[in-house]
């Protein structure tokens, strides 16, 4: 990761009330965290702002309430798929289908039709991150879209080799179920 307080100093900092454990989190995790909140709600920078801001307050109203053995990335990772989880029941519970159109309707060979079939498939495969379990959301996301190792993850959420490959395994169970039932990709 990065140099300064390790976790569990960082956590003990934040159940005392410490600002600069306050820090070091964010130094530690602020980057991580707004990637995992923007992948989860897309390219519109003003959704995802809001969606990170919201996590990192509900960060800071739950710090001291931690358990000193708390991993970090986890609780954080939980907190982010919840504000974002959130943020998509607000948003189909309003009736916005789509938001603002802050991407092109394009795709790499000019198709309308294929770029558009695109955006609702990467719409549909966020809401079904937002409906699924936080932890599975956060290993998918780990081992996936940051290219982690095994290894890696068990080193950034704890557990045990055999025990990630099996969270991972029903992880992606799950998430295979709810596409099949959505016809994702089909």
């Amino acid at each position: 990761m990065t140099d300064g307080p390790d976790d569990a100093a960082i956590v003990g900092g934040l159940r005392s009330g410490d600002r600069d454990a306050w820090d070091a989190l964010c130094q530690r995790y602020g980057a991580r965290l707004w990637r995992y909140v923007a992948r989860l709600i897309g390219s519109d920078h003003n959704a995802v702002e809001d969606v990170f801001q919201e996590a990192l307050l509900a960060v800071a109203k739950s710090g001291r309430s931690l358990r000193p053995e708390t991993l970090l990335w986890p609780w954080l990772s939980r907190i982010g798929h919840n504000q974002a989880a959130l943020f998509w029941r607000q948003r189909y519970r309003d009736g916005v289908p789509d938001g603002p159109a802050v991407e092109p309707l394009a795709s790499a060979d000019g198709d309308p039709v294929a770029a558009l079939a695109r955006r609702e498939t990467v719409e549909t495969v966020r809401l079904l991150l937002a409906e699924m379990n936080a932890d599975h959301v956060a290993l998918l996301t780990a081992k996936y879209f940051d290219g982690l190792s095994v290894a890696e993850i068990v080193n950034l959420f704890g557990g045990t080799t055999e025990g990630v490959r099996s969270s991972l395994a029903r992880a992606r169970r799950d998430f295979r179920v709810r596409c099949e039932r959505h016809h994702v990709g089909q």
